[in-house]
């Protein structure tokens, strides 16, 4: 038999969406937030010589172009003020969580409750400027090497970073905001708002090559199945769970008597959604920005770097496995899922699990299932992510179509939905409430009547 709560989202409809106000004006705030992020993404950074960049940027967008712009929206393509993206910051965050698990410091911040949480923000914030002040010191560096700058010196490096640091700080804030006023997590709806601006441009692409004779008809059809069994694959893996009987005991609270009941614990295939595949990218992406817009003046250290870790080789493809599988787990560990919180919530809420103690022991069994569980997640976030890249390689196809992108495009859809039919369900208990309390008005004024 369904739940109220499944009854109640089946019954949702576009008239429950139009009673529900607060939610439209999250969603407007939402979409005017990213419009303000795809515009920032068409203003230049000054000193820029425009028609050198576009002549650069037509040669190496179907190769390393399309990778550096896929979380930039093609800003970084266009040496936009938002150039950088949001990479900083995601390359702070993970310093700063990794700082959290190794230095006791970070570790008892953590502790502290909601004033340690602002510490740690505060600090995440100082990382992204300096990684944000280093990355765009060395793409102005680069973009002078290219030849790409009408006036080079040490105004324009200023300059670019000045103006670099900035977009990428108040992108920080815009996602902030659409996290907190907004529908959704802001930074993941930033990305995803890069690549779906830039997927019509590399469809166009895609079928102009296959028109042309450079793809043939069996590739083409092929990666059209590919992405089709991809995004099915991402989304049922994304709904797959493992769900943990849960049993709660007969109960006393105040007068009222609470019978034994149980539950499910759900434990998602992958607890750390899109992230892990995030951190790995970002990870990788900046020596290959360097290497790119400096053309073929780079330095030895740099040369070996890009010919064993450039994309498609062997190195970069186990790297980026490495990467994966690590964060995926260590993102669980300290954020998605955290066993000891969940242990301890049950055990205030006098629930356990049959035949394990409650406390450290439940602890010590979630960690072994959730263990368990993320080798069949990571397997599958590693294959969604190396597969097209391993294909985009050998059959020279757009990134646009490689597995981390999908993975984020289908990933942030779930995930925002879900906030909407959240809201939309918190709206329709509040007009239940709200019915209920003047029904009992009503009723205890005709009993007042009668009296």
């Amino acid at each position: 038999m369904a739940s109220a709560a499944e009854q109640m989202a089946a019954n949702l409809s576009w008239g429950t969406f139009g009673k529900a106000t607060e939610l439209r004006q999250r969603i407007l705030f939402t979409i005017g937030l990213l419009i303000v992020y795809r515009v920032g993404t068409f203003i230049t950074v000054p000193g820029i010589d425009a028609s050198a960049l576009r002549e650069f940027m037509e040669q190496a967008s179907a190769g390393i172009g399309g990778i550096l712009s896929m979380f930039t929206g093609g800003a970084l393509g266009r040496m936009g003020i938002f150039a950088l993206g949001i990479m900083p910051y995601i390359s702070a965050s993970i310093i700063v969580q990794l700082m959290t698990a190794m230095v006791p410091r970070f570790e008892a911040l953590k502790k502290e409750g909601e004033a340690g949480r602002k510490k740690i923000n505060q600090y995440t914030r100082y990382g992204t400027v300096l990684l944000a002040i280093f990355q765009g010191y060395g793409l102005a560096v680069s973009l002078e090497a290219g030849d790409l700058v009408a006036d080079p010196g040490w105004y324009f490096r200023i300059a670019t970073v000045v103006t670099l640091v900035g977009g990428t700080m108040f992108l920080m804030w815009l996602g902030e905001q659409i996290t907190q006023r907004g529908v959704g997590n802001g930074i993941s709806l930033i990305i995803f708002v890069g690549i779906v601006a830039e997927i019509p441009g590399a469809l166009a692409q895609f079928f102009a090559s296959g028109r042309s004779g450079a793809i043939s008809p069996v590739v083409t059809i092929g990666v059209i199945l590919m992405i089709v069994a991809v995004i099915a694959f991402v989304v049922f893996m994304e709904r797959s769970l493992r769900k943990i009987h849960i049993q709660y005991p007969r109960r006393q609270q105040g007068m009222k008597i609470y019978d034994a009941n149980s539950s499910h614990l759900p434990i998602k295939v992958n607890p750390a959604g899109v992230i892990p595949a995030i951190f790995a990218s970002s990870l990788l992406l900046l020596p290959t920005t360097l290497a790119t817009f400096s053309g073929n003046d780079v330095g030895p250290v740099m040369a070996t770097i890009l010919a064993y870790f450039g994309p498609g080789q062997p190195l970069y493809l186990l790297f980026f496995t490495a990467m994966i599988v690590f964060f995926a787990y260590f993102y669980t560990a300290n954020v998605a899922f955290k066993t000891e919180d969940v242990a301890k919530n049950l055990k205030n809420q006098n629930g356990f699990i049959p035949g394990i103690r409650p406390g450290k022991k439940t602890e010590e069994y979630l960690d072994y299932v959730v263990a368990r569980v993320l080798v069949l997640g990571s397997a599958y976030l590693a294959a969604v992510c190396l597969l097209p890249e391993i294909l985009r390689s050998q059959l020279a196809i757009p990134f646009y179509f490689g597995g981390t992108s999908v993975l984020i495009v289908v990933s942030v859809t779930m995930d925002t939905i879900q906030q909407v039919q959240s809201h939309l369900l918190a709206h329709q208990y509040e007009g239940l409430i709200e019915k209920s309390q003047l029904r009992g008005k009503k009723r205890s004024k005709k009993g007042t009547a009668r009296r």
